[in-house]
């Protein structure tokens, strides 16, 4: 079937299908501005894959038949998906300006935070995991190294390498806790 590259041939096998296609849609739905854009969906379908019809495996009707099928089925999919992500945040306030502002100001605040973690992102494991315990989860350097399962020389080491590196590439607002003792 040459409906991809010949307008006249497609034109003539809509107008040969419409009616049909549009009472199929038409059983399936009761939406008609929702029929006329499936219906629309199922040609552009048709068109698209048209350079994949083979006669041998059915009719020009039967393949229509198969993609109106498809396109009906996948619109049900999206409803649903969008059903049930809806039904999510249904239970789910909407923000007002207080709202809005607090989340705002709390994002603000915690910039440096994201900056270090980015900047984080850059540096070898064993060090960044060094300076994550210590810095993020406020462990010594002793605790630190318990927990790697490494000596504590070398989770000073590892440490004061990280936060060197990160002295080069953080912004001056990112500020790494000091070790505690």
């Amino acid at each position: 079937m040459r409906l991809h590259d010949d307008p006249g041939a497609f034109e003539a096998f809509y107008r040969r299908h419409i009616d049909s296609v549009l009472r199929f849609v038409a059983r399936r739905v009761d939406d008609p501005h929702l029929a006329a854009d499936l219906t629309a969906d199922i040609f552009l379908a048709a068109l698209d894959s048209a350079h994949g019809y083979r006669s041998g495996k059915g009719t020009h009707t039967a393949w229509l038949y198969g993609i109106a099928r498809n396109v009906i089925a996948s619109h049900r999919r999206d409803r649903a998906r969008e059903a049930a992500a809806n039904s999510r945040m249904a239970g789910r306030r909407l923000m007002d300006d207080d709202d809005l502002a607090r989340m705002e100001e709390r994002i603000d605040a915690e910039r440096g935070g994201r900056e270090a973690i980015l900047a984080m992102d850059s540096l070898p494991e064993g060090e960044r995991a060094v300076l994550e315990l210590v810095a993020i989860d406020q462990l010594t350097v002793t605790e630190a190294a318990a927990a790697l399962g490494i000596r504590q020389v070398t989770a000073r080491v590892r440490l004061h390498r990280a936060r060197r590196a990160l002295e080069d590439v953080a912004s001056p607002s990112v500020a790494l806790v000091e070790e505690k003792a």
